[in-house]
């Protein structure tokens, strides 16, 4: 290193360093500070609105989109409601028969495939039976309910002539003709709605196919058919899905149960009240309950007004009034003892919630929407609480697991043909040359192929 080098470095060495000068007041503030005005120094902008409401903006915008996501999946659901329903009846019907396979495969030694199908026809003779012998007590019963209904309506008549309201003969005819009118007016109302109602059974009819056509897969494959649908998951979320599953379907296991025991105690109930007053139609008012009582409040209250009316038309006030006791005393053992013991322990739903949803539900499908609102509403309770960390079955442990994807099988014409291409890949170009050169004159070689016949080696 020269001389002057090294003078140059320790001249620099010993400088002292330059110093910026003061900048002012403002610019010191406006630097330190982001988001502050130069001129006042208070906030502005995005620094202006209070942490609260930026918390109350950050919610709303993200429950804003998952209520658009609800509204989306609600009107896809609506849609294809005449396949949605019908799987969701198969998915409660394979928790109910489920057991019954199982007891069949390890006790009377069947196999899975017969199981099922023994168990779904074992269902399908079960509700056949009982709606024949509803249907022929019926039957015997109109007869009967018919006379003592015409009674009933002339005395009703009679009692509006010389009752408090005071109408004659000829007020009584003019509403009957006013309503003849407005029934011969609205035939093309009829008539629309009966189309709707044939529609409507078609798409019962179809549905029904539907449900039993899915009830005996599930009963047969439905892991198989749960892996698939877990594996289209990420991988790194699979296990904590099925997991949450296996605890739904429990919770949707218990619900059914508990609800069949409900129905039981409240169709037995009122089917034995109403063997007292109307002996021919106890059966098919039991049944009627029986079937009702799975809308949680609704078809109870609905199917107990149904019993108290026949009893009405049959025996007359005092009967009514007696058959309407037993029905409230029914109802208020099923929902001060029943549901808040069973259902409160199987779906860990509030009597508050129960309301409220069977309420919605109704609101937004109909009776559909009433029937399943209470078991959507508990499985989903479920699958998001153990999301959340709160396993409410921790007896289920988690050694369950799943095979998302087994080793494919390729199908026989795409190996044959994945083999044929491998053999032409491996023949060289010399040994296709050669064969070429040995064919004889006036033989043409096969376009497309590259290798030699037999008679050629």
């Amino acid at each position: 290193m020269s001389a002057a080098s090294r003078k140059g470095r320790a001249a620099q060495a010993g400088a002292p360093c330059p110093t910026a000068s003061p900048a002012p007041a403002g610019a010191v503030a406006s630097a330190g500070t982001s988001g502050t005005n130069p001129r006042g120094g208070k906030p502005f902008g995005a620094e202006a609105v209070p942490p609260s409401i930026q918390t109350a903006a950050a919610w709303s915008w993200r429950l804003l989109l998952i209520g658009a996501l609800v509204a989306a999946s609600l009107y896809v659901t609506a849609l294809f409601k005449v396949i949605v329903v019908p799987v969701a009846i198969a998915l409660l019907l394979t928790v109910l028969l489920t057991p019954v396979r199982s007891f069949l495969q390890r006790h009377l030694r069947f196999s899975r495939g017969l199981a099922s199908i023994s168990a779904l026809l074992g269902l399908l003779a079960v509700v056949a039976g009982l709606v024949t012998v509803a249907g022929s007590t019926i039957v015997s019963g109109i007869a009967e309910l018919k006379d003592k209904a015409i009674d009933g309506f002339n005395e009703f008549m009679d009692w509006l002539e010389a009752g408090p309201f005071g109408l004659g003969v000829e007020q009584i005819n003019g509403y009957l003709k006013e309503l003849e009118g407005f029934i011969s007016s609205s035939q093309d109302s009829i008539v629309s709605g009966a189309l709707g109602a044939a529609t409507t059974v078609g798409h019962v009819a179809a549905g029904a196919v539907i449900a039993l056509f899915c009830t005996f897969f599930f009963l047969l494959d439905g892991r198989t058919i749960w892996s698939w649908c877990v594996g289209l998951f990420p991988a790194r979320s699979r296990f904590t899905i099925h997991q949450a599953g296996r605890r739904g379907i429990v919770t949707l296991s218990a619900y059914a149960r508990t609800q069949i025991l409900v129905a039981l105690v409240d169709a037995v109930g009122i089917g034995v009240g109403a063997a007292f007053f109307v002996p021919s139609l106890a059966l098919p008012l039991g049944i009627l309950v029986f079937v009702g009582s799975f809308i949680p409040i609704v078809g109870a209250v609905v199917t107990g007004a149904v019993a108290v009316l026949v009893v009405l038309v049959a025996n007359g006030w005092v009967a009514a009034l007696i058959m309407l006791g037993i029905v409230l005393a029914v109802q208020q053992i099923e929902s001060h003892a029943l549901q808040p013991f069973l259902m409160g322990h199987a779906v860990s739903l509030h009597p508050v919630a129960v309301l409220l949803v069977v309420a919605a539900g109704g609101f937004a499908a109909g009776i559909v929407g009433a029937l399943f609102a209470v078991p959507l509403a508990a499985l989903i309770n479920t699958v998001v609480l153990y999301f959340n960390g709160h396993d409410k079955f921790p007896d289920l442990g988690t050694d369950d697991t799943l095979v998302i994807r087994g080793k494919p099988a390729v199908p026989v014409m795409i190996r044959r043909a994945e083999a044929d291409l491998a053999d032409d890949e491996r023949v060289p170009a010399s040994s296709t040359t050669a064969g070429r050169r040995r064919t004889r004159p006036g033989r043409a070689t096969p376009s497309g192929t590259g290798t030699s016949t037999g008679g050629d080696a």
